[in-house]
């Protein structure tokens, strides 16, 4: 799946689409990856001696990988946003200029909640991990 695809599935656009590809998808699982350039806005001023991805921006990827895998299942339903983020670790810092893997597996869904775990990771080596929820809203 291309970034004109990715586009398709969820509202997000640059500069706040960190999603590059969509690498494989089964209905209850993605993985999509993403390279960070070192040119993005928000290392001039995250630790600009020294610039390392924020953590936020990782949980960012893995909820949006989320959301394209949601839009399969609710085409045309609504739009998932992210209502929680339980247990997250960051185990590794990413650097600019290093491809993160993003694994999002579908757990569960109640009553129009959807449960996930997202995975990033960097050459095999996992940088974050997070439980994250989103229900649907209206599409805009």
């Amino acid at each position: 799946m291309s970034t004109a695809e990715i586009t398709a599935a969820i509202p997000h656009r640059p500069p706040f689409l960190f999603l590059d590809e969509v690498v494989s998808s089964a209905d209850d699982r993605i993985h999509c990856r993403r390279t960070f350039t070192g040119e993005e806005a928000f290392y001039q001023g995250h630790y600009p001696r020294q610039p390392i991805t924020p953590g936020v921006i990782l949980c960012e990827a893995a909820m949006q990988a989320g959301a394209v895998l949601l839009s399969r299942r609710v085409s045309g339903e609504g739009v998932p946003v992210a209502t929680r983020m339980n247990d997250v670790r960051f185990k590794r810092i990413v650097e600019p200029g290093e491809t993160v893997d993003i694994e999002v597996t579908l757990d569960d869904e109640l009553g129009g909640a959807f449960y996930l775990t997202g995975r990033v990771s960097v050459g095999g080596k996992l940088a974050a991990r997070l439980s994250f929820a989103c229900t649907l809203t209206e599409a805009p």
